[in-house]
């Protein structure tokens, strides 16, 4: 399941290193290149809340097949594009593909595993969020440097075809259950959440013109129509809302949403800095996530262990500092001239704090959830994941961009921070720019702070008020705190 997930998270990372290549191959200009992306997007975040709840009809192993074989085809489909429109169609297939996966694998995870035992497979699936938006880069520029953009989708199908039959293989199939679909709810959600991610998308390549937040508007109207449809609705509702009275759940969705927007907000800057003020290569620059990676990913069974044996607000919180720090830190030393191992020492604190992070908010989430409801709830979880990443892209974009017009000003009619031109600047211009993409990392750094006091009003899980297996009963002191 965590093979999949992996491959749906490096895809959304991949295609942002080939948009040069892309754009010179289909003979494309950048406001058509940009749907590459966005139409993937889109097609991925409208449809999770349906797609949850379509697993706990028909079962989350058939749903979950059924989108991988749907990704798999259509990751061939984007390689064999001829020309840009062909490419987005195929994107929004991957897309949908890749909606149908997601929710599943929390979904399995929850139906197979027990709470008590559920932490460390969390901390694995959280590691891969992680992993996968380090190996996302380097994947890109090594496919780009050698055989061309075409295997950024190509190798997608030996790996496809690889889960598909690990699948089919090991993956049980849990018990479904009978629901009803709430054809109203299916359509003002799609509707509403497409809105608000649309809106957001375009918001900066549209200089947030007034029909933009019209629209972000109008999205917000449908999704509340969307909430009292599921509160007045005899039919049963397509999201439960009594999902929400658990405090785990609403809080670690609050907490899942800081965290997206953070990994989405932190990767744009500090990757242009690397490659225009460090003359980095895109691969020399994502080498510079290395250490975040591998921390995150020697660290996922320890804190899986830690999970499933302490209250998760004291790891999330000290996950989520960690990042708020190193982030802080990496705004301090991102200058022309810093030795590159003072950088790597900045991404390996956010790989510590990244590892305490995923797992503990995703056993937090799912930990009290109803068997019937596992795919529902692990839709909404995933849907404010991806809405967290839409809405860093667009703030850091215009941070970016507002930082540079104040300490570059002989380049504030620069449409855009990524614009051709900026990889040759004059060395006069390297302290601005550098400050500038420096200055834009203090947003996602202060937004993953507040989350801090968000994780700390967790709840003490029901299993941890008893002994575990293999852990003595004297060693639970009574009367501790609840």
């Amino acid at each position: 399941m965590t093979l999949g997930f992996f491959m749906i998270l490096v895809d959304s990372t991949i295609v942002s290193v080939a948009t040069p290549a892309i754009m010179n191959s289909l003979d494309a200009n950048v406001n058509s290149v940009v749907w590459v992306t966005s139409a993937y997007l889109l097609a991925y975040a409208a449809p999770l809340l349906i797609t949850g709840r379509l697993g706990d009809r028909l079962g989350p192993k058939q749903v979950y097949l059924a989108g991988l074989i749907v990704f798999t085809a259509s990751s061939l489909w984007c390689g064999l594009s001829t020309g840009i429109e062909m490419l987005i169609v195929a994107r929004v297939f991957q897309g949908l593909g890749a909606a149908l996966m997601t929710p599943q694998t929390m979904a399995v995870i929850i139906r197979v595993f027990p709470p008590e035992n559920r932490g460390r497979v969390m901390a694995l699936w959280g590691a891969v969020a992680g992993i996968a938006s380090l190996v996302g880069p380097i994947a890109g520029g090594l496919l780009i440097d050698g055989p061309g953009w075409e295997w950024i989708f190509f190798v997608n199908v030996p790996i496809g075809v690889l889960a598909l039959v690990l699948a089919l293989r090991f993956v049980p199939k849990p018990k479904t259950h009978s629901h009803r679909f709430d054809a109203l709810g299916v359509i003002l959600s799609g509707a509403g959440i497409f809105l608000i991610v649309f809106g957001i998308q375009q918001g900066e390549s549209h200089h947030w013109a007034s029909w933009i937040w019209l629209l972000i508007a109008a999205g917000i109207a449908v999704m509340i129509g969307f909430v009292i449809w599921q509160r007045v609705t005899s039919a049963e509702p397509l999201l439960p809302l009594e999902l929400f009275r658990d405090r785990n759940f609403s809080l670690s969705n609050i907490a899942i949403t800081m965290v997206g927007f953070m990994i989405i907000a932190l990767s744009l800057p500090f990757m242009i800095y690397a490659q225009t003020v460090r003359g980095l290569s895109p691969t020399e620059a994502a080498l510079l996530m290395v250490p975040m990676a591998l921390i995150s990913m020697a660290l996922a069974p320890w804190v899986g262990r830690l999970i499933d044996r302490h209250h998760p607000r004291y790891l999330a919180g000290f996950g989520l500092l960690a990042c708020s720090v190193s982030l802080l830190w990496m705004s301090r030393v991102m200058q022309p001239d810093i030795p590159i191992w003072q950088l790597l020492l900045a991404t390996g604190l956010l790989g510590i704090g990244t590892a305490f992070t995923f797992g503990p908010l995703g056993v937090s989430a799912t930990r009290n959830l109803p068997m019937s409801v596992a795919g529902a709830g692990s839709g909404v979880y995933n849907a404010t994941r991806q809405i967290g990443s839409v809405l860093g892209s667009a703030a850091i974009a215009a941070m970016m961009q507002s930082r540079l017009s104040a300490n570059l000003p002989a380049t504030s009619g620069i449409a855009a921070p990524t614009d051709a031109g900026l990889a040759d600047l004059p060395p006069r211009l390297l302290d601005g720019f550098s400050t500038a993409m420096a200055q834009s990392l203090l947003l996602p750094a202060i937004l993953i702070g507040i989350g801090f006091p968000v994780v700390i009003f967790l709840k003490r899980p029901k299993h941890l008020a008893r002994p575990l297996p293999g852990r003595k009963a004297s060693h639970m002191q009574p009367g501790s705190p609840r």
